[in-house]
């Protein structure tokens, strides 16, 4: 029961000193979330209390399910760029229809990620390289910013991708308000300055650091305050100024999706593409602050958790969620020690939702699209495309691609492009595993790269290192390897094969071995392997491989070469040992 509900196990220890520091980091969390809901909500193209009920029931269910102790679920930027993208070709904003696919697309969502986690394929996340994630993110974050400035000039603009939406904002440049823009811009300024010149400002002025924190996380919400009052108290609103109006008031109504099997189809793909980025980004968040405390997670029951949590936003009127990383990191840093930190933020943003929206009617929508501006471009690392050109220009590749394809045609192709490049590069690198021909390194029963150390080897032996497990894209190129130094090196009378890095070995590589014992048979060249691991061994014994092998398996490469070449190895070793007690001397 504690594997598929953690909080068996952490709810056992639970303390007044851990409630305490729970309750603070909860308080710090629902300040930060009650601007973030809204504006991501508005993001996704739905009503701004959407964003609200989405950041009840998720941390609930997690605070369940979930194994990480400073994860803090919710509507995140990304995920709701996702879900507009996906929506909005089925159904025109501000209808019942769109809503409605918003929620099937959580709840569907919220289905493949309980299946992935009951079937344990949290493995999937390996296969979405980190320079493609990142390149995603930073393309988004820049669709993201670029879409919400027509909120902050007043005009109407928008588009798929970067594109469109620059085209169409220069297209309307004519009809900015400048109430709006004067209202919005030192508002986006504000954020920006509060970001990294607010708290070191206030622990100047002798206010403690704790304190210091709050109010420093605290800045959207009076960014939000101030606007509104401004709004409320100048009447912008009739000047032009974009405003939230009425935010209906209470808790969230039980509801279900709309079990339409024609939709069901058509959101399919984003539904899961959704899950993967998700779950993804939550694992990324999940495992780097549990690090920090030496903590573990477990990847498969964080796919349970977080399709509980979509399961959970879809049955309260909410859409896609997962985990946040600025929300999280804040989390950690106030001091959460349980995940029953986001219960009680779960309890803030339910009396936020029954008391505070009648206070959100002046909000100008401005004033959210600056909050939105502020939070992604945090995420936009262009710095990344260098330090991957610099390392590995497979990766920078795939990165800039991913990128450019976001940018240029939309999010949904972007993470499909992103997909594919990531199984190319794995299967790409994989099919031309590294090998090295090996000798012995003298004075020593070691053996190495012959093109890296001064080494000897024996001119009737090849000796090579396989670094890589042998499966099907692979197992062709060990044949040409093979077959290339014996072309080469008509003098060979043994071929060594090294498996010290081989963890595996499936049907099509053990075909390409077998191959490569026939046709070394008829050359009179003999195959051995050295240093086989014991599972490979053991599927070796399953097979007529060793009964067909026309040499020997050898414990070590040392063993190897003392019974095929005694003398050479023999003088190697004792040479070298001459070598190093004549430089003692």
């Amino acid at each position: 029961m504690r594997r598929y509900f953690p909080i068996l196990d952490w709810g056992r220890s639970y303390t007044r000193a851990t409630l305490a520091n729970d309750l603070l980091a909860a308080l710090i969390v629902t300040i930060m979330l009650i601007p973030q809901s809204l504006a991501y909500a508005l993001l996704a193209g739905l009503p701004p209390e959407i964003g609200l009920y989405a950041s009840i029931a998720p941390l609930l269910f997690y605070s369940i399910f979930g194994t990480s102790r400073a994860l803090a679920v919710g509507p995140v930027a990304v995920v709701s760029l996702m879900t507009a993208a996906s929506v909005g070709q089925l159904a025109a904003q501000g209808t019942p229809e769109y809503l409605g696919a918003a929620i099937a697309l959580a709840f569907l969502s919220g289905l493949m990620l309980l299946a992935m986690g009951f079937l344990r394929l949290g493995f999937i996340a390996n296969f979405l390289s980190h320079p493609v994630i990142s390149g995603f993110i930073t393309a988004s974050g820049l669709i993201i910013a670029a879409g919400q400035v027509p909120h902050l000039l007043g005009i109407s603009a928008g588009g798929h991708n970067l594109l469109e939406i620059l085209t169409a904002i220069w297209a309307a440049l004519a009809g900015v308000n400048p109430v709006t823009a004067a209202l919005a811009l030192p508002t986006v300024a504000f954020l920006f300055w509060s970001r990294k010149r607010l708290k070191p400002l206030l622990k100047a002025r002798g206010v403690p650091d704790v304190l210091a924190g709050v109010i420093t996380r605290a800045a959207p919400v009076m960014a939000v305050a101030a606007t509104t009052l401004a709004a409320w108290g100048l009447g912008l609103h009739a000047q032009g100024v974009a405003i939230v109006g009425e935010v209906p008031k209470g808790l969230p109504m039980p509801t279900l999706p709309p079990f339409n099997l024609d939709l069901w189809a058509q959101i399919a793909v984003p539904a899961l593409l959704i899950s993967v980025v998700g779950y993804v980004e939550t694992v990324s968040v999940a495992q780097t602050l549990a690090a920090k405390r030496r903590q573990r997670i477990d990847p498969d029951q964080e796919l349970i958790a977080l399709g509980a949590s979509n399961i959970g936003s879809a049955m309260s009127g909410g859409f896609p969620v997962t985990g946040g990383f600025a929300r999280s990191v804040v989390n950690f840093d106030a001091g959460a020690e349980t995940p029953a930190a986001g219960a009680y933020t779960a309890v803030g943003m339910a009396l936020a939702t029954v008391f505070l929206t009648p206070l959100l009617f002046f909000l100008p929508k401005a004033t959210l699209a600056a909050t939105i501006i502020v939070a992604v471009l945090s995420l936009v690392d262009l710095g990344a495309l260098r330090r991957t050109w610099a390392y590995d220009r497979a990766d920078f590749a795939a990165m800039a691609a991913t990128i450019l394809v976001t940018l240029g045609v939309g999010v949904e192709a972007g993470i499909t492009a992103g997909v594919i490049l990531s199984l190319f590069l794995h299967l790409y690198r994989t099919s031309k595993p590294h090998v090295a021909v090996v000798g012995q390194v003298p004075g020593t029963e070691h053996f190495r790269n012959v093109d890296r150390h001064a080494v000897v080897t024996a001119p009737d032996v090849l000796s090579i290192r396989v670094d890589e497990s042998l499966y099907f894209p692979n197992a062709r190129f060990l044949e040409d390897t093979v077959y290339a130094a014996l072309a080469t090196n008509p003098g060979l009378r043994h071929v060594v094969l090294m498996f010290p890095a081989v963890n595996a070995v499936d049907a099509s590589a053990l075909e390409s071995l077998e191959a490569i014992v026939a046709r070394l048979k008829d050359q009179g060249v003999q195959l051995h392997l050295s240093e086989v691991k014991g599972p490979v061994m053991d599927r070796l014994k399953r097979s007529h491989f060793l009964e067909d092998l026309t040499g020997r398996v050898f414990l070590t490469q040392y063993d190897a070469m003392r019974a095929l070449a005694p003398e050479l190895t023999a003088r190697t070793l004792a040479a070298g040992r001459r070598d190093t007690l004549r430089a003692v001397q």
